[in-house]
């Protein structure tokens, strides 16, 4: 046995090799349960595919890099639920795609923001938040205000997201591009955010 030990520590492609299987057999034991699991693939009641201005307004809140200081994860500690509401379910996050959950807080948890604030507050907030916040250290987003929403690269994604399962209606995709025209990308942050933990459960449920 110990001669077979030596052997696999002295042979550096071997060990590369065993710890490849190792690694990849722990990653299936830890994943494939949770494809079967009905609580990860279903949504909650209420929650469907993001409208086309919030569709719009969440790729945006990835593109400037939002998630490297908000999470979207209320995670199952009592001093969590109390700040922000109940805990996190996957089945909020079924057609998140990435998902913005995490544990990297330079500013608040943002999954139960919706509604906490009104449209103006979110609008001067992301125009300068030294307005609304003034020991803020987020930066603006004043550039926000004059970006016009795409309506055909809206429609696109939708019907991307259609293909792989998302359900929506070809009704619609037919309405994406009527339901941002004239929009600015201020005006669909604005719109993902307010839609943010709408479906939650609240207090105890």
């Amino acid at each position: 046995m110990s001669h077979s030990h030596e052997k696999v520590e002295t042979n550096v492609g071997l060990m590369a090799v065993l710890i490849a299987v190792a690694v990849s057999f722990g990653g299936l034991a830890e994943i494939v349960p949770l494809m079967y699991q009905a609580e990860t693939i279903e949504p909650l009641p209420g929650v469907k595919p993001y409208p086309p201005l919030e569709l719009a307004g969440r790729d945006v809140y990835i593109r400037e890099g939002c998630y490297n200081c908000h999470s979207q994860m209320v995670r199952t500690l009592r001093f969590e639920t109390e700040r922000y509401g109940h805990y996190s379910l996957a089945g909020e996050s079924v057609y998140d795609r990435p998902f913005q959950w995490g544990s990297k807080r330079t500013g608040p948890d943002l999954a139960r923001v919706g509604g906490r604030y009104s449209d103006d507050w979110h609008r001067v907030h992301l125009i300068n938040p030294r307005d609304v916040v003034p020991e803020s250290n987020m930066p603006g987003f004043p550039w926000l205000a004059t970006a016009r929403v795409e309506g055909a690269l809206v429609e696109k994604k939708m019907k991307a997201l259609q293909s792989i399962g998302d359900p929506y209606t070809d009704e619609e995709i037919a309405g994406a591009r009527g339901a941002v025209a004239g929009k600015s990308e201020l005006d669909a942050v604005v719109a993902y955010l307010q839609g943010l933990g709408r479906h939650a459960p609240r207090g105890g449920e």
